[in-house]
């Protein structure tokens, strides 16, 4: 009954294989380089915006700040 089926669905040519494994191959190639890429342009954006904070931070620490005379008055 094996025998049946053969004439129903042939098997594949052995040298797809090698054409599907290669193309596996290259899409997880292509993904990988694109993964890395996300993360290299996330990583750039992380540090520009972390260095942008710390110059406002150090911006804030020298301005006046009008709250601790409030809290002195109190004590």
């Amino acid at each position: 009954m094996a025998n049946q089926f053969h004439y129903i669905i042939p098997l594949p040519p052995p040298e797809s294989q090698d054409i599907f494994a290669t193309y596996q191959a290259t899409r997880q190639f292509y993904r990988e380089v694109q993964s890395r890429t996300q993360l290299e342009q996330h990583c750039s954006w992380y540090y520009t915006t972390a260095e942008c904070h710390r110059q406002e931070l150090e911006q804030m620490r020298s301005e006046l700040n009008i709250l601790s005379w409030f809290r002195r008055a109190r004590s």
